[in-house]
């Protein structure tokens, strides 16, 4: 069974930085490109940042270029998201997915972990 799951958010004053994990069970996370996204409710799943398979090449949002940064370690299945310089409208969940093809829908999602920015 495939599963991927995020942790490290939690509640940070502005200013401040969390980094995110997402650990892949159930297969090789070499083989998939990952990215980071993020949803507030009522609004649709914005795109954060995401990698290729070695982690040679990444893309950010402009809202996130400079702060955040992804990487991930195949070796121990994981994908991480550094983020600093927090501000109170980086507040969301935060879901990490992943794709076998270069283009198009993801292939599988995590469940979200909460990230809240206090003023």
């Amino acid at each position: 069974q495939v599963q991927l799951v995020e942790s490290g958010g939690g509640l940070v004053q502005a200013g401040g930085s969390l980094r995110l994990s997402c650990v892949a069970s159930g297969l090789d996370i070499s083989t998939y490109s990952a990215a980071w996204f993020r949803q507030i409710p009522g609004k649709e799943r914005e795109f954060v940042a995401d990698i290729s398979r070695s982690g040679a090449s990444t893309y950010y949002a402009d809202s996130m270029r400079g702060r955040f940064t992804i990487s991930r370690d195949n070796a121990k299945n994981t994908v991480f998201l550094q983020m600093n310089s927090l501000k109170p409208e980086d507040t969301a969940v935060y879901h990490c997915g992943i794709r076998r093809r270069l283009v198009g829908n993801y292939d599988y999602w995590g469940q979200g972990t909460q990230v809240t920015v206090s003023a």
